[in-house]
């Protein structure tokens, strides 16, 4: 690989880093403007969804030369267009787009959204060819161009023009120097008092910037505000990292005026221009102005030059009491924050530094308790501290600026900031403590072998002797009887039950009938099948072991299928007549999905439905005509709004049928969609005992009402049903079932449907956080809403539906290797569990409403991901937790890889899956979802869907060896690496622990940080040919293997997209009293700490997703981005 050498740019270049709204994919974006900022520039990086408007304001705000945006999750065409459209429209056109998508924006978009004025869409091919650093020059050369020589003082009125003088001042100080006075005359008239905050570095500023901006919008309705904030220049490069607006969700707002500065010199907290750019900003009449610094060390006081009031912001983990008398702002600062007040010994930090600062003002004679300190958690919704501090602020302004402008009304209460802690303190060691468990447990049972085999040499001894001529032999057998009955103490009695039972648990597996018990009920299986040559096959093998150490390490490590610790599979025998297989489909409208399930599983025994949701759905939101929204209905995903269009989805599938399961791969808004789920099933059985009943009449009536009365047209599926849909659901579309039924009717149905629907709901917040990202709600308040499901599903005796899919498959698609994935969901899964014992649930009743969902690979790690979750999570179940039988097993569902699906020679990634598939259906997996060989470049295909599912039916269904169901057992190779990758996780859990638990953490990233650095180290392999990808680096074809353009292209045309929008209006003008009511409770509900989930299922009769989403974000927070 060639050396690339950084671009050298002439003048300063300042660009935006994002990625496109309900993007959640960040890592590529994030890995750009490192790059980006390595090589000169300066960088204000928004993160992940981010809508177009929000991308074009912060540009011209920055005042930036180029945009640099991913956007993997469809509707590109749309998204930068709209970009392009609206720079244009705001006198900004000269501001360059840049964009990337991998294979999913095909060559022929290209070329149409470069003539549309987009600078360059980067393909795939152009990374092979010129690699990250030749894409970044390419990118750096194009914007290297000056901003701000031609800047007009104007009337400041406009952003742009705001922006554009700041520049001047920075860029061009001579030309700047001709208004200067100006400028000045203006300002000073001005009545905004700046509001200086500083601290050290990582304390939370930004953060609490956020919380005070948010609070000041609500209280000053129509007052302007105005932030600088500053982040320093790299002194190598001359780059910079302006991370501050990633971390603020209230400032997309047009009261609100946000300007991003870079030291552009070394060893300061400020620039130099930042005394211009404060005149600036009061000249154009902004009612308070925030300049907000980088951080500082001990003896910097330089923001007290340049602000009225004057805040210094701190954490709890200053180190000794000592360190306090050498800051130097504690003598100077008006007011104080002690943020994250979560951290150990915060009460103490704020008793010191209430101390200190009394000491600094000689006020000796003031109750310390009154001087201006305050404990804030700036990260937690609605934080007590925040509130005090914003109170304090605004007070403080209004007095020593004579801000009379600024009075402010806010309410604040006593009440101290106090953590919500999702686990206890006193449980953070969790991790540690099942490690410790579980290597006790290995210990123990490499000591009981020992025994069990000293006990086998002392019995087969005693049986040598007894066959022998010696003279003195039973003198010699009770020696060794007694020695034999001393040294059986050592042995647990339940071990030696093991061995004696060892010759009927084989026996029984030879037997032509296997008889076993599930839930009271007897099922017998036959234990061998026959090959084509008339051989009898056995299903399960054993061991033929003669060491009785040997025969007790196979049972307590290994164990037959079924038996703990599971290592080999949950039941004795396979499901009959129901494959692993899943039907994965997901596209345009539901009535487009929905006939892609049943193309699918036309003719199959079992129906499992494996749901993917656009990202529309998928951010919690409504179909909507703005472009940026419009684009990426229907498109990767089906588009879902409301309970019709789940009943739409699934119609003509009996969701209670216990040959149907649902998956449905959503996380954020997972708790609605649940909703609606739940909702489209218990209305299909209101369907069924309607016409059982001959009360058609009665739908009739209650259409009449609602619709024909009100001139509303009836909802309807759109489209003629496919084969195999026998209508089942339609009915009452647009209606719900105790709209016709009365009350004990609907309740009984109800009640009986919710114990028998099958299926699962992603819903795994925190691996959202660590990868993904498609979170919407704050962390506490998600996970909040998952507890209140599953204490919902207890109540409820909800027993076939998993609460939440504890999910691998999104960690290794963001890049991490197969041992990180396991030790993350696993850790992930053990927090679930600590959280919701921690809220009085009993494991026994939730246990079993736990799921857990992998990718696999190739790696040597993915033979043997399966059996070490389930042995991790059986041994930790039954050993730390106690936890009975049904909670002990580890639902294994496992998706081949998507990371392995290559936009090269796209027709290898199918033999690259059906090795996936052998490694899965061979670790005895629960469901199987095989990937489409064209999902590398396009939404799959019904041709491609039908080639994946054939992979794992000609496995399971033609490979001889899978009519074995414990092909991996006996391999030393397998059972060395279920031995080592065991040991691996438990390492990485000892990790987490030292670093405050999962949610610990979390809070440094350290998931995300490791995911990251583990993909671009095989990303780096990949490049380098150093880890060979047949067609992809290795074995290329005569033309290079190029990206190969997909035949067919699916993507959701304008009729679905307007069908959609269609659903979601109507249904807002036919419920929307019932609506309005329904999220007024919801937001009641939450304030009160009630169950959630219980009013989310009424309230998704009636409300569409994204009125649910929007009155959640007022009452428990929405997500805030970090780097």
């Amino acid at each position: 690989m060639n050396d690339v050498k950084p671009y050298q740019p002439k003048h300063s270049i300042r660009l935006v880093t994002a990625a496109s709204l309900f993007d959640g994919h960040d890592a590529s974006i994030n890995i750009m403007r490192r790059i980006l900022q390595s090589s000169g520039a300066e960088v204000i990086h928004l993160g992940h969804d981010r809508s177009a408007e929000e991308v074009v304001n912060t540009a011209i705000e920055e005042d930036a030369n180029g945009i640099a945006l991913t956007s993997y999750q469809g509707g590109h065409l749309e998204y930068f267009k709209y970009m392009r459209d609206l720079l244009v429209e705001k006198g900004a056109g000269h501001i360059q787009i840049f964009g990337g998508g991998g294979g999913t924006i095909l060559p022929n978009e290209i070329e149409e959204l470069q003539a549309y004025g987009i600078c360059r869409i980067y393909h795939p091919d152009d990374g092979r060819s010129m690699g990250l650093q030749g894409m970044i020059n390419d990118l750096l050369e194009a914007c290297d161009f000056p901003l701000g020589g031609q800047a007009k003082l104007g009337d400041l009125t406009d952003s742009g023009q705001i922006a554009r003088l700041i520049s001047c001042a920075e860029n061009f100080p001579a030309h700047y120097q001709t208004m200067r006075d100006a400028v000045q005359k203006r300002a000073d008239k001005s009545h905004a008092p700046v509001l200086g905050i500083t601290g050290t570095g990582g304390a939370g500023k930004s953060s609490l910037v956020d919380e005070m901006v948010r609070r000041f919008l609500s209280d000053q309705p129509g007052k302007r505000i105005a932030l600088i904030s500053v982040d320093p220049s790299k002194r190598r490069t001359g780059g910079a990292l302006l991370g501050d607006r990633i971390r603020m969700n209230s400032i997309n707002h047009p009261d609100v005026y946000m300007r991003s500065l870079a030291t552009r010199q070394s060893n300061l907290a400020l620039s130099r221009h930042v005394s211009d750019a404060l005149r600036i900003l009061q000249a154009a009449n902004f009612d308070l102005i925030i300049l907000e610094t980088s951080g500082i060390g001990q003896s910097d006081t330089e923001i007290l030059e340049h602000s009225d009031v004057s805040l210094y912001v701190m954490t709890p983990e200053y180190g000794a009491a000592t360190q306090l008398e050498k800051i130097d702002m504690l003598d100077f600062a008006d007011l104080i924050a002690l943020n994250k007040f979560d951290k150990r010994g915060a009460l103490d930090g704020l008793r010191d530094v209430k101390k200190q600062v009394q000491r600094n003002r000689n006020a000796f004679d003031v109750d310390p308790d009154t001087m201006p300190v305050y404990g804030t958690m700036a990260s937690q919704f609605n934080d007590p501290g925040a509130n005090q501090l914003y109170r304090a602020i605004m007070d403080e302004l209004a007095e020593k600026a004579k801000a009379d402008h600024l009075v402010s009304q806010f309410v604040v209460s006593d009440a101290m900031s106090e953590k919500v802690y999702i686990i206890p303190p006193k449980r953070t060691r969790y991790l540690s403590e099942i490690a410790e468990s579980i290597r006790s447990y290995n210990d123990w049972v490499v000591t009981q072998s020992d025994t069990a085999d000293a006990l086998y040499s002392l019995r087969q001894s005693a049986q040598t002797l007894a066959d022998s001529p010696l003279e003195d032999k039973d003198r010699l057998i009770k020696q060794l009887d007694e020695a034999f009955a001393l040294r059986k103490r050592d042995l647990d009695p339940y071990n030696w039950d093991l061995i004696a039972a060892w010759s009927d648990v084989r026996a029984s597996y030879k037997a032509e009938l296997y008889t076993y018990t599930v839930r009271g009920k007897d099922i017998k299986l036959p234990t061998h099948s026959k090959s084509l040559s008339g051989n009898a096959i056995p299903k399960v093998v054993t061991p033929s072991f003669r060491s009785w150490g040997d025969i007790l390490r196979w049972q307590l490590q290994e164990n037959v299928p079924g038996s703990f610790p599971y290592t080999s599979g949950l039941f004795p025998f396979k499901r009959q007549g129901e494959d692993p297989t899943r039907m994965f489909a997901g596209e345009g409208s539901p009535e487009r999905t929905n006939k892609r399930f049943h193309y699918v599983s036309l003719g199959m025994p079992a129906k499992r439905l494996s749901t993917a949701f656009d990202s529309v759905t998928l951010y919690g939101h409504d179909p909507d005509r703005r472009p940026d929204i419009y684009g990426k209905i229907g498109n990767a995903g089906v588009s879902v709004c409301c309970m019709d269009d789940a009943k739409k989805l699934y119609s003509g599938f009996d969701l209670c049928s216990e040959t149907t399961s649902v998956s449905m791969t959503i996380n954020g808004p997972a708790s609605m969609l649940l909703g609606f789920f739940m909702n489209a099933a218990i209305d299909q059985q209101c369907e069924k005992h309607i016409v059982a009943n001959g009360l058609e009449k009665q739908v009739e009536a209650a259409f009449k009402k609602k619709y024909d009365n009100n001139k509303l047209p009836r909802p309807g599926y759109v489209g003629d049903l496919p084969e195999g849909n026998d209508g089942l659901g339609l009915m009452l579309l647009g209606l719900s079932g105790d709209e016709v039924l009365d009350d004990k009717t609907y309740q009984a149905i109800k009640k009986k449907t919710l114990k028998v629907a099958r299926g699962t709901v992603q819903a795994d917040i925190l691996k959202e956080d660590q990868a993904q990202n498609t979170c919407i709600f704050s962390t506490e308040y998600a996970l909040r809403l998952m507890g209140d499901v599953q204490s919902y599903f207890i109540e409820n005796q909800v027993r076939n539906f998993y609460s939440v899919s504890i999910s691998g498959y999104h960690i290794a698609e963001a890049g991490a290797n197969p041992i990180s994935q396991l030790a993350f969901t696993l850790s992930n899964g053990f927090t679930y569990v600590e959280y919701y014992m921690s809220r009085g649930m009993d494991i026994n009743d939730f246990g079993p409403n736990l799921s857990f969902f992998f990718s696999n690979g190739v790696d040597p790690e993915y033979a043997v991901i399966g059996r070490v979750a389930r042995r991790i999570w059986a041994k930790a179940m039954k050993m730390k937790y106690g936890a009975n039988e049904p909670a002990q097993k580890l639902k294994y569902h496992i998706q081949t890889s998507g990371r392995s699906l290559h936009a090269q020679e796209i027709d290898f990634n199918d033999i690259r899956t059906t090795l996936q598939a052998l490694y899965a259906i061979y670790d005895n997996c629960n469901s199987l979802h095989t990937n489409a060989y064209d999902e590398a470049i396009t939404t799959p295909t019904e041709g491609s869907v039908r080639r994946a599912m054939a992979i794992q039916l000609i496995i399971s269904k033609e490979l001889g060896l899978t009519k074995n169901e414990n092909p991996l057992q006996g391999s030393f190779i397998i059972e060395e690496l279920t031995d080592l990758v065991e040991e691996a996780v438990m390492i990485e859990f000892d990790r987490i622990t030292e670093r405050g638990g999962v949610l610990g953490a979390m809070e440094t990233m350290y998931q995300r940080g490791k995911i990251q650095e583990e993909s671009m180290h095989y990303e780096m392999l990949k490049h380098t040919g150093e880890y060979p990808i047949v067609g992809v680096n290795t074995f290329l074809n005569a033309n290079g293997s190029p990206t190969v353009i997909p035949g067919e292209v699916i993507r959701a045309n304008t009729a679905e997209k307007e069908s959609q929008m269609h659903t979601v209006e109507q249904l807002h003008i036919a419920s929307k009293g019932k609506a309005d009511k329904a999220l007024l409770k919801i937001q009641q509900v939450a304030i009160e700490n009630g169950n959630l989930f219980e009013t989310i299922m009424e309230a998704s009769k009636v409300c569409s997703l994204g009125q649910m989403t929007q009155a959640m974000f007022e009452v428990g927070g929405q997500y805030r981005r970090n780097m």
